[in-house]
């Protein structure tokens, strides 16, 4: 009696797993315009709007909330967004003079 041996080739499939992911950007801009006494001086303005944001972070927040959504980093909303990597920004302009808060 003969013993048949027979070979049974397995081949293994390999799955590979792949993730895709996909990064969107979407950003609001709003603006509001406040009254400041003209005895402020133009070099004090960003001090004088941060020592008295009860002023405008109300209304400023309100008035964000309101706004829709767009696609894009916004940044070519306005020329003087400069804050390229940073997820907000705050700015006040005044006649020729203009700046972060």
């Amino acid at each position: 009696m003969q013993s048949i041996c027979i070979a049974v080739l397995i081949i293994k499939t390999i799955i590979m797993r792949v993730k895709i992911l996909q990064r969107n950007v979407y950003y609001k801009v709003a603006t509001i315009e406040i009254e400041i006494a003209d005895s402020v001086d133009e070099d004090m303005i960003d001090e004088y709007l941060n020592s008295h944001e009860e002023l405008w972070v109300d209304q400023l927040r309100d008035r964000i909330n309101i706004k829709d959504y767009k696609y894009g980093f916004g940044m070519d909303t306005d020329d003087n967004w400069t804050d390229k990597d940073q997820p907000s920004e705050y700015r006040y302009e005044s006649n020729k003079i203009g700046g972060h808060l």
